[in-house]
């Protein structure tokens, strides 16, 4: 049974940093996967492309915060797509919003369910709360707000972030080099010495190579689809 995953990111890079190998792993799993930026420096910049060919790396839509903002909640043709269908969709140069600082106010949290709507997620990542970076904190509190009847939201931990309480972790020994390869083409570049050192810590707390950690916010386990599933392979 696959899933429609939402990875929501403040900045360009921080979804990359956070769980990249399993976004890699859901789309290896034949997963739908959208990464939700919601800040943007428009059209055409250096840090949209590289933004841009980080989620191609990663085989994932990427959608900008600002064409978010703009689409109502029940407009789902837009961001719809079939399962090999990685168009990116770009902000119209004229939409101000998402280059300022976010905030949890009403239009990001729209932005955000605007998008969760689109294409029906049922496994949403997203920052986690207690973050040095303000705009990583809206992110987690309007994402939150936004997911408030979704069953699967799970927080991830970047190089800002302050306190992180993993329970759920997933393997991403074989796609660690994906990771590396977004990272690699992300605006800010990273020293691949701490992504493979924190999977590798993860990873030794969740006896395996490498992982990636989560702690979940909500985390509804649906059994009997699971059984199903089983079965049916």
């Amino acid at each position: 049974m696959t899933r429609s995953v939402l990875a929501v990111g403040t900045h360009p890079g921080d979804i990359e940093f956070g769980c990249a190998g399993t976004l890699a792993a859901h789309r290896a799993a034949g997963d739908s996967v959208t990464m939700l930026v919601l800040t943007c420096d428009g059209p055409d910049t250096e840090r949209s492309r590289q933004a841009e060919a980080a989620a191609r790396a990663l085989d994932c839509l990427l959608v900008w915060g600002p064409q978010a903002a703009e689409r109502r909640s029940g407009d789902r043709r837009a961001l719809s797509r079939g399962p090999g269908d990685r168009r990116i969709h770009r902000p119209r140069p004229d939409q101000p919003w998402g280059s300022g600082p976010v905030t949890p106010d009403g239009m990001t949290v729209a932005a955000i369910e605007n998008v969760l709507t689109g294409v029906d997620a049922d496994v949403i990542y997203v920052h986690a709360p207690d973050d040095a970076d303000t705009e990583h904190r809206a992110a987690a509190v309007a994402t939150l707000a936004a997911a408030r009847h979704s069953g699967r939201i799970l927080h991830y931990a970047v190089d800002s972030t302050l306190s992180f309480a993993p329970a759920l972790f997933v393997d991403i020994s074989p796609y660690l080099g994906r990771k590396l390869a977004a990272l690699a083409v992300a605006p800010h570049p990273v020293d691949p010495e701490l992504p493979t050192g924190t999977a590798r810590h993860f990873g030794a707390q969740a006896r395996v190579r490498y992982a990636e950690a989560f702690a979940p916010a909500r985390f509804v386990w649906d059994l009997a689809t699971a059984d199903i599933a089983a079965r049916a392979t």
